[in-house]
């Protein structure tokens, strides 16, 4: 006989004035009576205790029976809502956990840098595809080029090369001409709105847009219509921002595996950008257009960034409003943009940045770039272990990747090692450039049990696609997918739903307490500072920080864009910089003064179609 739901949420019900609801015993028992309560017997109630590891004395499992073959009201009410993904939960998650952390509230007016001089009209539009939005804005500023000679030229490119790279998944053409044409007149009216009017970009394409699909990446939502631009859409627009392209992401923001295919690495196509920002770092690194936004709840910029060699900013938790984004883990999930310089990642997030009344997690904290800020008076540190190569360790971590063969495996322990020099280089560099740096370490704290509140959230989030069935829509269906994972994360406790939360304010207290006092902290852009930091809130900067040479290990062949193909001889590697939270005015003086001293984000892919 078919189980309906109502038959199992009332089940449920039972269990919850139990106080079972909290455990996976109710699922488990309701699975051995094959949803039918009048089936259940005590047996099953003992052998479902042993899965559930609930201790359950042997009186009252006849108590319980009793109980549990009762009618009651379920959760259809609730399911019944129907609730949008974008429904936030009542609880906020805040990173500021001590009274003594304070941020700027206070706006005061931009400092940008000088405009480089002798800039004359390019004979060629496409010359300036890969300059910086700092350039692009100063040529349109002074009329030497126009958006719409600027948008039709990043368009062209978008259509050249998205074949190649699979970076596009629609393109916002008319929307763009028409933002393109109104940029123009009003710059030639002296209506000049800022530094990013006029300047074509990309987004992520789970942000919503209206008269467009938002697809999310992923083959249930391939079709859907959202009626409203996300907030940081509507921020840009009314900058003068040109929006030609709704850009790649891993299926739900995971990875760099779509319905279309997989989004590919400029430098090294056979590869794939990785993710789950897969095509703003792809489309960046691309010169495809002048900048794009993504989002990170736990790589998803500092990932694609590392693996296209363009800059990415993860802003502090709360600083930049998610409105009209897709959701995946509210109390992770963070918006930011990925550029060819630090200096535009500040341009952008002075116009993303700040409350918007409806996302109730930012905070009223101001962002004051100032270009000039004396990067040398701040106090610095550097993550010591974790720039320090330690092959037993690795080869323990790589013990625990999922869909990687072992060779891969072998490939990226090796590829680390190599690219020890380039952490070395580093320190060495900004020691050059008179940065004093002191030794800081991260708590040790189980920090990976506590990346089950996203796995939680996540599975909350797309309820429905998962009870529904439509998850075997999904492209990919393996054991490190979303579809596993969204069922598997339906099993964890309420009770340890709750205890990670309460070890992720422990981290939240610790770490504030390792990292009191510095204004940077310089780490890898892998190991464990990644998961660190973006469970706590801290914002990140990553920057390309070289690239790998001929005698590099060579890239694993096989299936293009398989997991595990990374690396390779010409390849970037990156460094990231932390700091404070809601400090990334500070964090981005330094990482600039960083880049303008090495000089690779100068360096592009050459592509050939």
């Amino acid at each position: 006989m078919p189980i309906s739901a109502t038959d199992r949420r009332t089940f449920l019900a039972v269990c919850s004035k139990l106080g079972l609801a909290g455990t996976l015993f109710p699922g488990v028992l309701w699975g051995m009576a094959e949803g039918e309560p009048q089936k259940i017997t005590v047996d099953m109630i003992s052998q479902a205790a042993v899965i559930a590891d609930v201790p359950i004395p042997d009186e009252d499992r006849e108590m319980m029976l009793r109980n549990l073959q009762d009618a009651a009201k379920g959760y259809d009410d609730i399911y019944n809502l129907h609730m949008a993904n974008g429904v936030q939960p009542a609880m906020v998650f805040d990173p500021l956990v001590t009274p003594d952390v304070k941020f700027e509230k206070t706006k005061r007016p931009m400092a940008m840098s000088p405009a480089l001089p002798g800039r004359g009209v390019p004979t060629n539009v496409e010359s300036v595809a890969f300059n910086s939005v700092r350039d692009l804005a100063e040529l349109l500023r002074t009329r030497k080029v126009s958006s719409t000679a600027l948008t039709e030229m990043y368009l062209e490119r978008l259509r050249r090369y998205n074949p190649l790279l699979l970076f596009v998944i629609t393109l916002t053409e008319d929307r763009a001409l028409a933002q393109a044409k109104d940029a123009d007149r009003a710059i030639a009216a002296g209506k000049y709105r800022g530094p990013l009017h006029g300047i074509p970009w990309g987004a992520k394409d789970l942000l919503a847009v209206k008269g467009y699909p938002t697809t999310w990446g992923a083959a249930p939502y391939r079709d859907q219509m959202i009626d409203e631009d996300a907030t940081v859409v509507k921020r840009l627009d009314a900058a003068g921002a040109v929006l030609i392209a709704k850009l790649t992401l891993g299926a739900l923001a995971l990875g760099d595996h779509w319905y279309g295919g997989v989004t590919r690495n400029p430098w090294n196509p056979d590869q794939g950008s990785s993710g789950s920002s897969a095509g703003p770092a792809s489309a960046t690194a691309a010169g495809c257009v002048g900048f794009a936004i993504g989002s990170e709840t736990l790589g998803s910029i500092s990932s694609p960034s590392t693996r296209c060699g363009v800059t990415g900013l993860r802003p502090t938790f709360g600083h930049v409003p998610r409105t009209g984004a897709m959701a995946l883990s509210w109390s992770q999930d963070k918006l930011g943009p990925l550029c060819r310089t630090v200096e535009d990642c500040a341009l952008i997030l002075e116009v993303i940045h700040g409350p918007d009344g409806q996302d109730r997690s930012v905070q009223p904290a101001a962002f004051n770039w100032n270009s000039q800020e004396d990067w040398r008076k701040f106090r610095v540190g550097f993550l010591e272990s974790e720039f320090k190569f330690d092959r037993a360790a690795l080869e323990e971590r790589v013990k625990n990747f999922r869909g990687i063969t072992d060779a891969g495996k072998a490939q990226f322990i090796a590829s680390a090692e190599y690219d020890q020099k380039f952490n070395d280089a580093a320190l060495a560099k900004l020691r050059q450039m008179g940065v004093q740096m002191a030794p800081v370490e991260l708590p040790k704290l189980p920090y990976q049990p506590m990346v089950t509140i996203l796995d939680v959230e996540a599975a909350a989030a797309f309820d429905e696609l998962t009870r529904s069935g439509r998850d075997k829509l999904m492209t990919s269906q393996g054991p490190s997918d979303w579809p596993n994972a969204f069922r598997s994360a339906r099993f964890v406790p309420a009770v340890e739903y709750v205890q990670a939360n309460r070890a992720k304010f422990m981290a939240m207290q610790q770490v504030a307490a390792a990292l009191q006092g510095y204004d940077v902290i310089v780490a890898p852009s892998n190991g464990d500072q990644l998961t660190v930091t973006n469970l706590t809130g801290y914002p990140a900067l990553i920057l390309p920080n070289g690239f790998r040479g001929d005698d590099a290990p060579p890239a694993q062949k096989g299936q293009d864009g398989m997991v595990g193909n990374y690396g390779g001889p010409g390849t970037p590697v990156s460094l990231t910089f932390l700091g404070q939270l809601y400090g990334e005015a500070k964090l981005l003086a330094l990482a600039r003064a960083y880049q303008n001293s090495t000089k690779f984000h100068l360096r592009h892919p050459e592509l050939k179609v």
